[in-house]
This record gives C-alpha cells, sequence and structure tokens, in this order.
C-alpha cells in the first residue's frame, strides 16, 4: 500500500509539472526559464531554502493537524480558528508577561498549542453532548475566533503607534532564536511532528484512532472507546494548530498578532493532510513540496512575470491528480488481484485431481 501512494504521489507532481508547463506554453510565457526562476528561489541557495523550511514548518503542522483528524474520522475543519487562537494566547502571554526566557518561551508555546486544543475542544463537546455535527460546528468557530481576534487586536490590544490593525510586539523573551535566517520554529515543528509520527503509528491511542478513521463501527464492536479517542483525537488536532499560530508568532519576523496573520495556512494543511492520505511522512513531504511552490512563486514572478498564482495551479493540479490516481490505483490492483485469483482458481480445477480427485481412486 505503501508503495502505492509512492507511486500515485510521484505521478501526481510528475502531472502537475507536465500540466505546468503546457500551462505557460499556451500563455506564452517563456517555459524553462519559468521554471528555472520557481525551483532557483525556492531551493537552489541558501536564503531560497531557509525561507521555503521556514513556510513548511507552519503546513507541516497545520497538515499534522487536518491528518489526526481526518484520520480519526473527526471532520475537523476548525484549522482556521485553532491557529488564531493559538497566535493570540502567544502574543497576550509574550505581551503581559515577563519570564526568563528559559520559562518564557516554553510557557508562550504550550500556551498557543492549549488555546487550539480548548477551541477543537469546545466543538468534541458539542457533538458528544448534543450530536451537533463537527463539520458544522469547527467551521462556525472559525467565524468566531476571526471576529474574537479582529475585535482584540482593533481594541483592547491595539498598537496605537501602529497603522493597521495589529499588537505591540512581544517581550524578546519569548522570541524563538535565528541562525542565518533560519527560524527556531522550524526545529520546534520538526520536534512536534515526530512526538505526533510516534503517537500516531506506535502507540494504542494512534492505533485506535486509525481504526475509528477506516470504520467506526468496527472499532466501537472491537472495544475501542470511541466517544473518549474522539474527544482526544479532536484535542490533538486543535493543539497542533493551535502550536502553528504561536511560532507564527515566536518564530516570525514581526512577533506579534497582526490582521491576516493566518492566511491560508490552515486551509493548505487541509490540502496537505488530504492529499498525504493523512500519513504522516507524507504530509511532510507534501508541506515541503507546496512550501517549495509558494516560495519560488515570488520568484518566478519577478524573473518571467508569470502570476505568483501559478503555484496555487500546480497545488490543485497535485491534489486532483493524487487523489484521483489514488484510488483509481486501488481498484486496479484490486481487479488484477481477482483475476490472477479467478485464474488460479481455474486452473486447479482443470488439473488433475492427487489421491481421489478428477479420476477417482481406481475403486
Amino acid at each position: 500500500m505503501r508503495k502505492q501512494h509512492a507511486v500515485s504521489a510521484a505521478a501526481g507532481v510528475a502531472v502537475s509539472l507536465l500540466a505546468g508547463l503546457a500551462i505557460l506554453a499556451i500563455q506564452g510565457y517563456p517555459v524553462w526559464q519559468s521554471y528555472a526562476a520557481l525551483f532557483s528561489y525556492s531551493l537552489f541557495s541558501q536564503f531560497a531554502l531557509v525561507s521555503t523550511l521556514n513556510k513548511a514548518s507552519t503546513l507541516v503542522l497545520t497538515g499534522a493537524s487536518a491528518a489526526v483528524g481526518f484520520g480519526s474520522n473527526c471532520v475537523n475543519l476548525g484549522q482556521p480558528g485553532q491557529f488564531l487562537l493559538g497566535a493570540m494566547a502567544a502574543t497576550a502571554l509574550g505581551i503581559f508577561l515577563d519570564l526568563p526566557s528559559w520559562a518564557m518561551l516554553p510557557t508562550v508555546i504550550v500556551a498557543a498549542a492549549v488555546a487550539g486544543a480548548v477551541w477543537s475542544g469546545l466543538a468534541a463537546f458539542m457533538r458528544l453532548r448534543w450530536k451537533m455535527n463537527e463539520f458544522i460546528t469547527t467551521l462556525m468557530l472559525n467565524f468566531v475566533a476571526d471576529g474574537v481576534t479582529l475585535w482584540l487586536i482593533s481594541g483592547p490590544m491595539l498598537d496605537r503607534k501602529a497603522y493597521s490593525p495589529m499588537t505591540a510586539m512581544t517581550n524578546p523573551g519569548a522570541w524563538l532564536g535565528m541562525w542565518n535566517g533560519l527560524s527556531g520554529a522550524v526545529a520546534v515543528a520538526a520536534a512536534a511532528l515526530a512526538a505526533v509520527w510516534v503517537i500516531w503509528n506506535r502507540s494504542k491511542f494512534g492505533y485506535e484512532c486509525r481504526v475509528m478513521g477506516h470504520n467506526p463501527g468496527f472499532a466501537a464492536a472491537g472495544g475501542c472507546g470511541v466517544a473518549r479517542n474522539f474527544t482526544w483525537a479532536m484535542l490533538l488536532s486543535g493543539a497542533i494548530a493551535g502550536l502553528a499560530g504561536g511560532l507564527m508568532v515566536t518564530g516570525g519576523m514581526q512577533h506579534r498578532f497582526v490582521k491576516g496573520i493566518g492566511a491560508n495556512y490552515a486551509w493548505d494543511g487541509v490540502m496537505i493532510a488530504i492529499v498525504a492520505g493523512n500519513s504522516m511522512s507524507g504530509t511532510a513531504l507534501y508541506a515541503l513540496f507546496f512550501a517549495a511552490l509558494q516560495t519560488g512563486a515570488m520568484g518566478m514572478e519577478l524573473e518571467t512575470a508569470v502570476p505568483s498564482e501559478f503555484a496555487l495551479v500546480l497545488q490543485a493540479i497535485v491534489v486532483l491528480f493524487v487523489v484521483a490516481s489514488r484510488e483509481s490505483t486501488r481498484l486496479i490492483l484490486a481487479g488484477l488481484a481477482a483475476k490472477l485469483k479467478a485464474r488460479r482458481a481455474a486452473r486447479m480445477l482443470e488439473a488433475p485431481g492427487e489421491g481421489g480427485g478428477r479420476h477417482g481412486s481406481g475403486d
């Protein structure tokens, strides 16, 4: 199965790049020069690679958040709101707390994860208490989170010296370090993804969640605590999204909550989880690929005037082709396996029996 996913993933990337070549050629843009700029500005220099890794650190967490939710049969679409509240929690504590940096950073980062978990936990509570579909509640809670954070940065937490809605900067003790432009958020995100991978693939809880994702009825019949696992999966999913928001503040360049801080990171994470088939390792690889496309698109526009939105087209083609080919490949392989099994059975029926087969025992 993993080989099948790897083949469909490689084919999806290849097809998207070929389709991109065709689109550029039809539009009259310089094809090879555009692609050279795309990857030159995303991978083939220290600054480009650092920029790609910094962006990927956020995408890998929002993708992992969605993967945990979808893979557990929890339709958590609240990553945008959980991201925003995580960022706001990190900002508020970063402004109003004054602790030594060794205590400040862990406190702020944990608070961001807790804020995201609380917001997703609210949807889980409404599902278990009143049977409200988490697909709807998590979506609606996004609007609440957006409105609350916008009110905070426009009123109680507004930096009066700023020209647009934003908070004051957090205390330097709440800042992650930078090494040649590489944010400390990359290391924190990598450690968080490793921890989630272990939970997802090596723990009883992760196994039961994956069973729930494939067949909730079977999981319940097999003795899994479906309600308990649902709650913990929602909390974990929200915590990862909140952590992504917190790292945007602690490991970013501005170290404050600004309007539009969430951008499309959360929805890109949902796409990444879908195309990765809720695999944690696949999520990491697609996060890097999407980050490279988005980072390089800016340089490509600068060099060849190809609109940076071209990267969104490539992402869409990858998602469509990989998801479609994954199911098609499964059906094709299942059909081939059935044909081989039928042929094997037919040969066994046609072959002479052994010791009492078609010709009998001779009595």
